[in-house]
């Protein structure tokens, strides 16, 4: 486990952007029998998902939410110095969608700008880079974006993913200040595990090719997709995460030395129902304490921990809040981190 700490640094804003289509996942019935859908949605326990229409981006939905952000909280953008965009579906190959945004939101040429591409552990990747970064004390602010459109990548006629996945954007303004205690972060990664969620074509091991992008019959249950369509094989991402991710939170807790009914909320990554019922009965947490968008915006990758700290508990932070955050996914990679708050500045969502 590698262990990072950092103190007086901390997010001090946030804001999300979602699309306006609403997917009634109990309606989303092209390709299977109602009944069939049926039992989908109330095992995995997400009801509503929001789909980007084919000309909004990642990239777009997180301009929405950073000027809802810098407008809400009139932050001179003058004083960005570091803009980081977590994404695994950027605008291009290259250039990076980092660099598209800090010219499209008027920040100055001397902002650093880079792109981190991972799964859905990357927000607190990103927070940890982030952290580090200003902890020199040579950066003002930074902003932290972070968007999927996943709805884009996995076919709706394979039913183990189709029911899943949605998309959002968010946007985290972060500060040096004594106000902000001390930070945890657990990292991980195990590259052995690297086939149970993919993409396997349209990078450069595996070109695009008029093979890649063709549709066919993948399993004895009829499920379709092409190899440029994500695949996931949910029974061993399971297994995974309920040996792993209990075990790094307790690692965590226990080697801050942190008494998890001190802290004020759990957030994890809003994989499934299933999974995060496991973790919490698992790890004996109080259920109140946990808030939860899995029913209306389903698994949004890496924007799912941020997404439901804007989504549940705006008007719920203020004061000095400590929360304990909590993601998995492709790679596979997974991350915990004990996070301190202080009077938590969250805008209403911006739909696109």
């Amino acid at each position: 486990m590698a262990l990072m700490n950092f103190s007086g640094v901390g997010i001090s804003a946030l804001s999300a952007a979602i699309p306006k289509k609403v997917i009634n996942n109990y309606e989303y019935t092209a390709f299977f029998d109602k009944e069939q859908v049926r039992q989908v949605v109330d095992k995995i326990g997400i009801y509503e998902r929001r789909f980007a229409d084919e000309n909004t981006c990642s990239s777009d939905l997180c301009y929405a939410a950073a000027e809802k952000l810098l407008a809400d909280n009139n932050v001179d953008r003058s004083e960005i110095d570091l803009l980081v965009f977590i994404s695994q579906t950027p605008d291009y190959r290259m250039p990076a969608t980092s660099v598209i945004l800090q010219e499209r939101l008027g920040l100055p040429k001397s902002t650093i700008a880079f792109d981190i591409t991972l799964g859905c552990s990357a927000f607190i990747y990103g927070m940890s880079v982030v952290f580090s970064m200003m902890s020199t004390g040579c950066l003002r602010k930074a902003l932290i974006l972070d968007g999927e459109t996943r709805s884009k990548v996995y076919s709706p006629k394979d039913r183990r993913t189709a029911f899943l996945f949605g998309d959002g954007g968010v946007a985290a303004l972060v500060e040096n200040s004594d106000k902000f205690g001390a930070s945890h972060f657990s990292l991980n990664s195990d590259g052995s595990l690297e086939d149970l969620i993919k993409i396997k074509a349209g990078g450069y091991r595996y070109p695009s090719s008029f093979e890649s992008v063709k549709e066919s019959i993948v399993d004895e249950y009829g499920n379709i997709r092409s190899d440029e369509q994500g695949y996931m094989n949910g029974a061993d991402v399971f297994n995974f995460v309920i040996v792993e991710i209990p075990k790094d939170i307790k690692k965590l807790l226990s080697q801050t030395n942190t008494d998890v009914s001190a802290l004020d909320y759990y957030v994890f990554h809003q994989a499934n129902n299933f999974i995060n019922s496991y973790l919490i009965k698992k790890l004996k947490l109080d259920k109140d304490k946990i808030p939860s968008t899995i029913a209306k915006y389903g698994n949004t990758s890496s924007v799912s921990v941020p997404l439901t700290i804007v989504d549940r508990l705006k008007g719920n932070m203020d004061g000095n809040k400590r929360l304990l955050l909590s993601a998995f996914g492709v790679g596979m990679t997974w991350a915990t981190a004990i996070v301190p708050f202080h009077d938590l500045r969250i805008s209403d969502i911006v739909e696109v």
